[in-house]
């Protein structure tokens, strides 16, 4: 379960709580960070960094001492704090003759399947050429609030930590925070609280028990880890969710020493499924009651089972299937439109010859546990 010595390829989130120190960077402790990465490196480990810190980094240069909530005034704290954040890693890592790359992702990028295989494509070049991709969200230009899951954001780079572990297929998720594992309660709340050194299975009653987003600058909480968990999950990924400020904390990881909580995958997804899983749907499409047996038995999607479609969206597009999966589409909002409820002999009368004669095939369609 904690024996990593196959491990090869880790992501390492850090979050804001950890990393910032008096309204800026600790330095010592990326410092501290850039020793250990080196140590695994060694041992022929390739490493990639989510890092957070860039709004918070931002706001101290600017004197904000209380949380940030419009986004405007985040995203000028993240323009501001970004390239400040990266010089303290580039400058940490130089020590040990290690190159940093700096990476900033908006979630179209991971959406966009042309984009997204072009993304994974230069950080397994990076990696081949034993750099570190340094990655955190395009805060200054995101599209929407940052720190909400909405339609074009990640919410959280607790998320896109996930996620990237999931897009690149790491072997585990490493996520530092100011918190040293999950707790059957909420130990801020509960003298008797009892940490989960492992957890097998997100149930309901983990779900209910995690808590808000973050303090001050930092937007991630327990229920935004409990989240990304689920994405590792499905990626085959094991998370570990730990103490930023143990001493050693990634080396003691990596020897397999019980610290954190370790989530364990419960099925691992091909990389085009997990794309599909983790995109933003872009419409929904609702089935009648024989259409979610079918795709459920792992059966095409035909326009006869469609009983109606909302939203705007193009061929190739990602779509929700009522609530019960998700799947690349063969068709347009609008020509599904005109063929729902229709028999797929009447697709050529109804849109020209050429065309495919089902909606979506088992391959392009994704179960949601």
């Amino acid at each position: 379960m904690r024996d990593f010595t196959k491990t090869k390829r880790i992501v390492i989130k850090i979050g804001t709580n950890v990393l910032t120190k008096n309204g800026g960077v600790d330095t010592k402790y990326v410092q501290n960070i850039a020793r250990q990465i080196n140590a695994l490196l060694k041992t022929k480990k390739q490493i990639v960094i989510v890092t957070s810190g860039a709004i918070g980094m931002g706001a101290g240069q600017l004197k904000i001492e209380n949380k940030t909530k419009d986004t405007k005034t985040k995203q000028a704290c993240a323009a501001i704090g970004q390239p400040l954040l990266m010089a303290e890693y580039k400058k940490a890592f130089a020590k040990y003759k290690i190159t940093a790359a700096q990476v900033l992702l908006t979630a179209e990028v991971l959406n966009n399947r042309k984009t997204y295989l072009n993304l994974k494509g230069v950080i397994e070049t990076l990696l081949k050429l034993g750099v570190v991709p340094i990655i955190n969200e395009n805060d200054c230009v995101s599209t929407d609030e940052i720190g909400t899951a909405v339609k074009t954001g990640f919410g959280d780079n607790d998320k896109l930590s996930a996620l990237v572990a999931s897009k690149i297929d790491a072997d585990a998720l490493i996520m530092l925070t100011d918190i040293d594992g999950l707790y059957d309660k909420d130990p801020k709340k509960n003298k008797n609280a009892k940490k989960i050194p492992a957890v097998y299975e997100i149930t309901k009653e983990i779900v209910k028990n995690a808590g808000g987003s973050g303090s001050r600058h930092a937007t991630g909480g327990m229920k935004t880890k409990i989240e990304a968990a689920k994405i590792a999950a499905n990626a085959g990924c094991r998370m570990i969710l730990a103490d930023g400020r143990k001493k050693d904390v990634i080396i003691k990881i990596m020897a397999g020493e019980i610290i954190g909580t370790i989530f364990m995958p419960k099925r691992k997804l091909g990389n085009r499924s997990r794309w599909i899983l983790n995109s933003h749907p872009a419409g929904t499409i609702k089935l009648d009651a024989g259409a979610i047996k079918a795709i459920e038995n792992k059966k095409s999607l035909l326009p006869s089972g469609i009983a109606a479609v909302e939203g705007t969206f193009e061929k190739g597009a990602v779509v929700m299937l009522g609530d019960k999966a998700k799947a690349v589409v063969n068709f347009g909002s609008a020509e599904l439109k005109k063929l729902a409820g229709k028999h797929s002999r009447e697709i050529e009368k109804l849109l020209g010859k050429g065309r495919k004669d089902v909606v979506a095939t088992p391959e392009d369609i994704v179960i949601i546990n």
